[in-house]
């Protein structure tokens, strides 16, 4: 996980954005609390500096002239 998050935050994104849980498949109702948080907590975040990179590599392709 550490160097999971070494590699994301070498990368521009929060490390915020990757979490992991041990949850029992007989623990609904603590999978459902864990999602409804990591959601509300990426929503947070923002949009995904990814995105914009795409839109920006995108943008650059359509402006090289072959």
């Amino acid at each position: 996980m550490k160097v999971l998050k070494q590699i994301l935050s070498f990368s521009g994104i929060d490390d915020k954005r990757l979490k992991a849980s041990w949850i029992s498949s007989a623990e609904a109702p603590e999978l459902v609390h864990e999602l409804k948080s990591f959601i509300d907590e990426v929503r947070e975040l923002g949009p995904s500096p990814l995105g914009k990179k795409a839109i920006d590599a995108k943008a650059t392709d359509e402006n090289v002239v072959a």
